[in-house]
């Protein structure tokens, strides 16, 4: 949840919080409910419709705030993990040196659609960001045409038109989640059936691309001693105000005017991060960026507003002119940022703007095909002019060596009664890499499971004899499921022993010059014969000369046919292998989980008598 007024500029982005409140924070919840109803019934007051518009988009900003302030002070502090998002910037000498590699390491994936008249192009960026987190830097990208094999250039539309009796070229279904994603649309003719394999493909996607490097990055840790101190370094002070649980309130100056070529860019250069007593990255809650002084400054601009019966140009003029007098007096920048977790140590980092560089480069970019299984015999190339490490396998690879008392640990249960003739209780544990080693041949010979009833007290009463249809142990999907209808008398416990898996494996360090027979490093991929080295028991991680990890690009499994076996696997990486990492499973164990569950109660008024 991040919140930055005004919206004239920058926008709200904001992400809802499902939390439970406190009795203090249900009254000013109900509080806000009543401001709320009473700002809205003022706005059927207003005739003119474009002094409603922006009376509507203030006020209902400042309300927005409040709602964030109180779903972020009332959402309960339980501890969440993330990562390092400076790690990438680790990696490279300059800003610039990031900025070029963001660049030159984007391709263009053709990906398959379940229709003959849709082809979809997923852009694939070298680093990965979570929604809503993003790339560090400034960067807009925006997509113009796409060529097809025809030679036909279709411009790119920001919305797919039924009207349109053309080929299209529009963001596809999944921009929300991926929102560069791409779809080439193909027109329908009654009677008239084809192929996608015989409609015009695409063959290159064109493009623009903007990115701002700043000058350099500041970054300061602070704990709770530094509390009301100011550190500077350079022309960039930072002053940590308050440091409390789960929250911090970071203020900080940049004493050297913005680059005068950055005066109407919309900037976020601070990033703050946190870690708990472990030293790993809590992730963010959200933050607040504005200062009581803001608040008030336009809690007064919307008063004024709701005062006028008309909205003139002069009135709009004197509107702007308070507002950029206000935040030319506004040099320090404020920021409350909440984490998922007791804070030990802040990093707060700030990018600096005074100077920065600016690249625009136009884009035309092969669309490449690269199938998750193809029965290619040939291995198509797949190498690019950058090197992109993985941070994450570092903290991935520690599943390799997980513990029984670990995994017992790390199990959390949930139940859902909503349908009483399939109530399920759930066993769920965070995925690690041992669990991607587990295989599909997970099998419990023995799960027992009682079901109890209580006495008048609530406590663990008799045990219910079933027979065996009435209940279902599931230990691939983690789940008891139970029909109510198949009980005598109401289950109120569930008590007995549920199956986890775990995987002993073994791990080797190889070097790339020296591979056993089955594994061949060709140029930037690793070739894995599928018989030598069977999917389902392997996983293979290769570093460069640096001791990094390579992040993988992508994999493709070549199979006898379409129906398989696979022959043998291919790995690209954004670099050059010259040591692997093996990790074989060579065991399965199986884990018995012991319970005893206080059953929800369902609504049995449904079931058959």
């Amino acid at each position: 949840m991040e919140v930055r007024l005004p919206l004239t500029s920058a926008g709200i982005c904001l992400a809802l919080l499902m939390s439970g409140c406190s009795p203090s924070d249900e009254k000013r919840q109900v509080s806000l409910e009543e401001k709320t109803a009473q700002f809205e019934k003022s706005l059927d007051a207003i005739q003119d419709p474009k002094l409603k518009n922006a009376v509507a988009e203030l006020g209902g900003s400042l309300l927005l705030l409040e709602r964030a302030q109180l779903k972020l002070e009332s959402k309960p502090v339980e501890t969440e993990y993330g990562a390092d998002v400076l790690a990438v910037l680790k990696h490279y000498p300059t800003p610039q040196a990031l900025v070029d590699t963001y660049i030159n390491g984007l391709f263009v994936l053709h990906k398959d659609s379940s229709s003959d008249y849709l082809t979809d192009l997923e852009p694939v960026f070298p680093f990965n960001f979570d929604i809503p987190d993003a790339f560090l830097f400034p960067h807009g990208l925006e997509w113009q045409s796409v060529t097809l094999s025809n030679k036909r250039v279709i411009p790119f539309q920001p919305e797919w038109s039924e009207t349109d009796p053309g080929i299209q070229l529009s963001p596809s279904s999944s921009n929300l989640t991926n929102p560069d994603d791409l779809t080439v649309t193909y027109p329908f003719i009654d009677g008239l059936d084809v192929e996608n394999k015989n409609q015009p493909q695409p063959v290159s996607l064109q493009g623009k691309v903007e990115v701002i490097a700043p000058r350099r990055l500041y970054s300061f840790d602070l704990t709770k001693k530094d509390v009301g101190q100011t550190r500077t370094n350079d022309n960039v002070s930072v002053t940590l105000l308050k440091l409390e649980k789960n929250y911090a309130e970071i203020e900080f100056i940049n004493s050297a005017p913005l680059a005068a070529e950055l005066s109407d860019t919309a900037l976020n250069p601070l990033i703050v991060q946190a870690t708990d007593s472990t030293g790993h990255f809590l992730s963010r809650s959200g933050s607040i960026n504005e200062t009581a002084a803001q608040i008030a400054f336009y809690q007064k601009q919307l008063v004024n507003m709701q005062q006028q019966k008309t909205w003139s140009e002069t009135f709009e003029k004197q509107l702007d002119e308070e507002q950029r007098t206000f935040e030319q007096q506004q040099n320090h920048h404020y920021s409350k940022v909440y984490f998922n977790g007791p804070i030990e140590t802040l990093e707060v980092s700030v990018l600096d703007f005074s100077a920065a560089t600016v690249t625009r480069k136009d884009l035309n970019l092969p669309v490449r095909r690269f199938d998750q299984h193809t029965t290619a015999k040939t291995i198509a190339p797949l190498k690019l002019p950058v090197v992109v490490y993985d941070d994450q396998a570092p903290t991935w690879l520690k599943g390799a060596t997980l513990g029984e008392e670990q995994l017992k640990k790390s199990v959390s249960i949930s139940q859902s009664v909503d349908d009483p003739s399939a109530a399920r209780i759930e066993f769920d544990h965070p995925r690690s890499f041992n669990d991607e080693l587990l295989g599909t041949a997970l099998n419990a010979s023995n799960s027992p499971v009682t079901f109890f009833t209580e006495d008048s007290s609530g406590k663990r009463a008799e045990p219910i004899e079933l027979p065996p249809q009435a209940y279902q142990v599931d230990p691939q999907r983690g789940t008891i499921t139970y029909d109510l209808n198949l009980f005598p008398e109401t289950p109120a416990y569930a008590v007995g022993s549920f199956p986890l898996f775990m995987a002993t494996v073994d791990k080797n360090t190889i070097d790339a010059h020296q591979l056993p027979k089955g594994l061949e490093i060709k140029g930037n991929a690793l070739v894995v014969d599928a018989k030598s080295f069977p999917a389902q028991d392997w996983r293979f991680f290769a570093k460069d000369d640096s001791g990094h990890y390579l992040k993988e690009i992508l994999s493709v499994s070549h199979d006898a046919s379409a129906e398989g076996p696979p022959i043998f696997a291919v790995h690209y990486f954004y670099g050059q292998p010259s040591q692997l990492e093996t990790y074989q499973r060579t065991d399965l164990a199986t884990v018995q989980y012991g319970f005893e569950v206080k059953l929800d109660k369902a609504d049995t008024s449904s079931l058959a008598q």
